[in-house]
């Protein structure tokens, strides 16, 4: 049936490769930053590849960024320091800094299931309101 052994046994490990492998999704969620809110185009995704493509609104005048935790608690009941947020008390994702107003960035990360935060966390930002939940699915 096989001309080989080798044969068999590469079949045999890509099938196994192609049943074994989890099914990860690459998405991208636009992220836009405005005065008072973060809007997501999605508020939920699938775990696996997620592209964050971050713009800050063109009327806000101020320089913001975008910030991804991990945490089970609400996007609005984080605990507050000196006007931002303590990102050492969660398990921070990964962020982008510097955004000036009109201008986007991009942020890829792999996320596993669970809950998120994505926060801006310059000063005082958290509390005009720039945060909003993410859940990843399996």
């Amino acid at each position: 049936m096989f001309s080989s052994p080798r044969t068999a046994v590469f079949l045999g490990m890509a099938a196994l490769g192609l049943v074994c492998s989890p099914s990860y999704a690459e998405q991208t969620i636009k992220a836009t930053l405005l005065m008072n809110t973060i809007q997501l185009n999605a508020s939920d995704v699938k775990a696996g590849t997620v592209t964050f493509e971050v713009s800050n609104a063109p009327d806000t005048g101020l320089k913001h960024e975008l910030v991804v935790l991990k945490t089970d608690l609400a996007a609005d009941k984080l605990p507050l320091k000196n006007g931002q947020v303590s990102e050492s008390q969660f398990k921070k994702m990964g962020e982008v800094e510097d955004i000036d107003p009109g201008k986007s960035k991009r942020l890829t990360l792999k996320l596993a299931p669970g809950r998120y935060v994505l926060i801006c966390n310059q000063p005082g930002h958290y509390s005009m309101g720039l945060h909003t939940s993410l859940l990843v699915t399996r």
